[in-house]
Parts: C-alpha cells; sequence; structure tokens
C-alpha cells in the first residue's frame, strides 16, 4: 500500500510517516517545500535507519498523488485550506482527516467547530470529489514518533464512503495495539473531534497521558485476520 502524507514535515505528520513506513508501508512524505521534505526525511532516517527505509521525501502535490490513501496532517487551521489546494489532485482518493480544531482558553481546551460541523466536514467541502475519513484523532503526534514505544488508543473511524471507511478501519487495524472502530458517518466526526479538547483539558488537569479507551466493544477485525492480531500491509517491492 502507497500512503501520501501533505504535511509531513510538522510533528503529527513526521511521526505518523514513519510510523507507517517502520510498518512496511510505502510512504511519500510531502511539504510545500521538497527540501524540507527531503531534510525531515534525511533526519528519520538518521534516528531509525532501515526501520524507516520505504518513506520518500516529496511535494504535497506528489503526495497527493500517492497510489491508495492520502492523509492530511497539517495543523487544523491549515488543513482545509491544504486540502483545498489539492481538491483536484484528491478526485476519487481516500482522505484521512486527522486534526481537532481547537483553542486554549485560560487553563483548559475547547472544541473550536467550522460551520460545517468539523474539520473533516470542512475538508469534505473543500474537496467534494475526495472520500473523506476522519481518524486518528485521539493520538498525540509525539506518540508516532516514538517508534520503540506501542501506541495505545481506540480510534473512531467516520465517513459517509463505506469503502472508504472501511479501507481506513484496516489501516488502523494493522497498527499494533490501536483498535479501530465504525463512528459511522462523517457527521460523526463533530463528537470525536469535540472530545480531542476534553481528552487534552483532562491531561492537563491530571498531569497525565490519557488516551481514548472503548468498554465493552470489541475493535473492527478485517476480514481473513484472527482476533489474535491484526494482519501485515500488502507493500509493494
Amino acid at each position: 500500500m502507497e500512503i501520501g502524507v501533505l504535511g509531513a514535515t510538522g510533528p503529527a505528520g513526521a511521526g505518523l510517516a514513519a510510523r507507517l513506513a517502520s510498518l512496511g508501508y510505502d510512504v511519500v512524505a510531502g511539504s510545500r517545500d521538497l527540501a524540507r521534505a527531503s531534510a525531515t526525511v534525511g533526519e528519520l532516517v538518521e534516528r531509525w535507519g532501515d526501520r524507516v527505509a520505504r518513506l520518500r521525501p516529496a511535494t504535497n502535490r506528489d503526495a497527493a498523488h500517492a497510489r491508495d490513501l492520502v492523509i492530511v496532517a497539517t495543523t487544523w487551521e491549515a488543513a482545509v485550506d491544504t486540502t483545498a489546494a489539492h481538491a483536484a489532485d484528491l478526485e476519487g482518493k481516500v482522505v484521512i482527516a486527522m486534526a481537532n480544531g481547537l483553542a486554549k482558553v485560560d487553563r483548559e481546551f475547547r472544541a473550536v467547530l467550522p460551520e460545517e460541523g468539523s474539520v473533516a466536514a470542512a475538508m469534505q467541502a473543500a474537496a467534494p470529489e475526495a472520500r473523506v475519513v476522519a481518524a486518528f484523532q485521539h493520538i498525540p503526534a509525539a506518540a508516532f514518533a516514538r517508534l520503540d514505544e506501542p501506541l495505545e488508543s481506540d480510534v473512531i473511524v467516520c465517513s459517509d464512503d463505506d469503502d472508504a471507511r472501511h479501507l481506513v478501519l484496516g489501516l488502523v487495524a494493522a497498527i499494533p495495539n490501536l483498535r479501530a472502530f465504525d463512528g459511522g458517518s462523517l457527521a460523526n466526526s463533530l463528537g470525536v473531534e469535540a472530545f480531542g479538547a476534553v481528552l487534552l483539558t483532562l491531561n492537563l488537569k491530571h498531569r497525565g497521558k490519557g488516551t481514548l479507551r472503548l468498554l465493552g466493544l470489541e475493535g473492527y477485525i478485517p476480514t481473513g485476520a484472527s482476533s489474535g492480531g491484526a494482519s501485515s500491509p500488502s507493500t509493494s517491492s
């Protein structure tokens, strides 16, 4: 599977790109500036060596043409504009929206919801022919980059496109220690994104690193995989 990451020079983008590459995915790490993308990939290779050998630097436009899946990993303030700028490139593509609209007010975080209801919904409006899927909203950017530590979280996946949603459910389930949950339509991403502010506030007030865990539910299991573990990614040589 080939995955493009737009905004791969930021903390979330670089960390997720490295994590996916370490799991055997071909990852196109995009940036508005090719030199920045090359520098970021160089830093990741210097740190992790062959574990991230499947990373390739590119412009955001090239990353948007990744064969199977595209992730917009910019800050939430830039996510909609980035999607709009590449709307033509993203036609027909499965596009993951992973941002939460947030503002820090005094000693807590508060959700900032666009007119469309969520960042993911605003991205869908900006690229109507893309197949936008909300996922990864509750995993800290720094956690993606710590490749020696497993990710500990449940991930709610929302989209109006059933096939796109199931593709991303499978991707999440293939990442060790993550559980994927079908959250239904993109309208439900409003609640998923808004809870990000609550989770950050809880961690701030309780001085912790809490993540989302859903009790009493079994996570998504890809077709052909057993409940004992996720299937490996299918990659090109």
